[in-house]
């Protein structure tokens, strides 16, 4: 009927260990900043970090990976390794993967390595592959790759990524 009370409390029994994201978070090591819809800079962001801009940004933006929203406004450069834009962006954009969703508006030239591009996203601008790890051996002569039947030169892989999402 009656027994010793367990040193640990339902809690404690019930925890989690905490997983090292989670310990990262809780040292402020965090590697994902938030720039929200009331906030307006004016000048250059270069992080490390990931980013999420809901706000007015008037300077070059230089992350690893950019997520814009709708409500967003960029006026100037964006370069980064991947970004998803939603929002208006005036200037230009180089990112390895790039995302431009239905309710983007771009004014700008973009440079990219894959690319995909929602119905209706407004894009003002011109479009550039960038080919990370061109070979040279074409421009030196040494290497060309053979006619394809009909005398249509066969994609190679460094050809541009390019897939739309409706």
């Amino acid at each position: 009927m009656f027994s010793k009370k367990s040193d640990e409390s339902p809690s404690s029994r019930n925890a989690r260990p905490e997983t090292p994201t989670m310990a990262a978070r809780n040292n402020g090591n965090s590697t994902f900043s938030v720039i929200g819809s009331d906030v307006s800079i004016k000048g250059d962001i270069s992080a490390s970090a990931d980013l999420h801009v809901d706000g007015a940004i008037e300077g070059d933006i230089k992350c690893a990976s950019l997520v814009q929203g709708e409500t967003s406004v960029v006026t100037g450069g964006i370069e980064a390794e991947t970004a998803r834009l939603a929002g208006k962006v005036v200037g230009s954009i180089r990112a390895r993967e790039l995302v431009v969703l239905r309710s983007a508006r771009i004014e700008g030239d973009v440079q990219y390595d894959a690319l995909t591009i929602e119905q209706g996203a407004h894009v003002e601008g011109r479009f550039a592959h960038a080919m990370p790890n061109r070979r040279t051996d074409d421009a030196e002569g040494n290497a060309q790759a053979p006619a394809a039947p009909g005398g249509e030169k066969p994609k190679s892989p460094d050809e541009p990524k390019l897939s739309l999402a409706g």
